[in-house]
């Protein structure tokens, strides 16, 4: 029986997370050994942690690795102490193959302390931009220590092959986000009124809005202009709370304090993977920085107002509107995407990351390739010559070209 690490760290990558989940947890010859960290231990994030044991998915390790504070120093102190805690728990349990998803923090820690016990890793999401936002240094990173990469456009495979991956190593399969389109069913209004607490008897905005990183000392004055552009709109607002970033708490502050001062905005810390779907399904529209915005809305032909940086240099669907920071530039995009006519162009709209098959292309490769020397032992590619064609990916699945 193989065994398959996989470590999860935020409700965000959870939900991109379960469809796989449920597809090793139901293969005999696979192992599920799940390594939650991060913010799914922490009160003030919601303790996730309760959503997984309430799915049934046995937890193999919990490694505790977060601070409360959200300053620089307190995540590169998270960091260290996360790849501490993740390498006594690889020697207590060590999986046959590890997968990690993205571009955070906590992954990065996990498979850096994977490297000295040689175990291979499958990354899920590489070759991505996110120029705005420390994570794309931290992606390109974890690309090079792993052994497999799953990504989720042929564009972002041509990325990871440039960075020196071979060929026969990059699978082009997709967004696993997408499954959950498959296996959910989504909620009625009604129903998220009476598990949320919100009101939803009139059209409202799905607003989450991140740390930009790489701009931490401006946040103040961002989430300050977003607010303001919604005032200016005054449609009603339901707000998911940021990651746990540098500046975070600035965010959630002023968000708190936004909510609790108007009878028609909420703010709500955790939605799980069905209740947010359900939220993108009867939204007018999103605004924020979210990834969501640019992976799961465009399934839902859900128009979006990206604001800022944060998400500079991933694939678009015709779904986005990208904005500054300013309030006006931001309240004139909201009015556009909730008019009828930009909804309507939308009707025919596709999403770039894929069909919902993600997760089958992932769990066969993670089954069969071969755990020997060539997985472990990497060659770095050089690019071909000028005028020379590169080597495809070494299979795909479904539209996700």
């Amino acid at each position: 029986m193989r065994s398959i690490g996989v470590v999860t760290g935020a409700r965000s990558d959870y939900g991109v997370y379960r469809p796989i989940l449920r597809k090793i947890q139901a293969d005999p010859e696979l192992k599920l050994l799940l390594f939650v960290c991060g913010a799914h231990l922490l009160p003030q994030y919601g303790m996730t942690v309760k959503e997984i044991e309430a799915d049934g998915f046995p937890i193999a390790e919990r490694v505790e690795m977060l601070l409360t504070s959200d300053t620089p120093a307190a995540v590169a102190e998270s960091m260290g102490r996360g790849t501490a805690g993740f390498a006594r728990a690889f020697v207590r349990t060590r999986p046959d193959i590890l997968l990690v998803v993205g571009d955070r923090f906590e992954m990065h820690a996990a498979v850096v302390a994977a490297l000295p016990f040689n175990i291979p890793v499958a990354h899920i999401a590489g070759g991505e931009l996110t120029e705005g936002a420390i994570d794309d240094s931290l992606r390109h990173s974890i690309t090079k220590l792993s052994h497999l990469h799953f990504t989720q456009t042929r564009e972002y495979a041509e990325r990871v092959m440039r960075m020196g991956e071979e060929p026969w190593r990059v699978s082009v399969c997709g967004s696993p986000s997408l499954d959950n389109l498959r296996a959910l069913q989504m909620l009625p209004a009604a129903e998220l009124e009476q598990r949320l607490g919100v009101r939803l008897d009139k059209p409202f905005l799905l607003v989450t809005y991140h740390p930009v990183t790489l701009e931490m000392d401006d946040t103040g004055r961002q989430i300050a202009e977003l607010l303001a552009a919604l005032e200016a709109i005054g449609m009603p607002v339901v707000f998911t709370m940021p990651n746990a970033d540098p500046a975070n708490a600035t965010i959630r502050r002023a968000v708190q304090q936004y909510a609790a001062a108007r009878e028609n905005a909420w703010a709500l810390e955790n939605l799980g993977t069905q209740m947010y779907f359900s939220m993108m399904a009867l939204a007018a529209a999103m605004a924020g920085n979210s990834s969501s915005g640019m992976v799961e809305a465009p399934s839902f032909r859900l128009p979006v107002v990206n604001i800022g940086t944060r998400q500079d240099g991933r694939v678009r669907a015709a779904n986005m509107i990208d904005v500054g920071y300013g309030r006006e530039e931001i309240a004139a995009a909201i009015r556009r995407a909730v008019s009828p006519e930009f909804r309507a162009a939308l009707r025919d709209s596709r999403s770039p990351y894929g069909e919902g098959d993600a997760s089958a292309c992932i769990v066969e490769r993670l089954k069969s390739v071969p755990l020997d020397a060539k997985l472990i032992r990497k060659r770095f590619v050089d690019a071909p010559p000028a005028g020379a064609a590169a080597q495809p990916p070494a299979r795909r699945s479904g539209p996700a070209s």
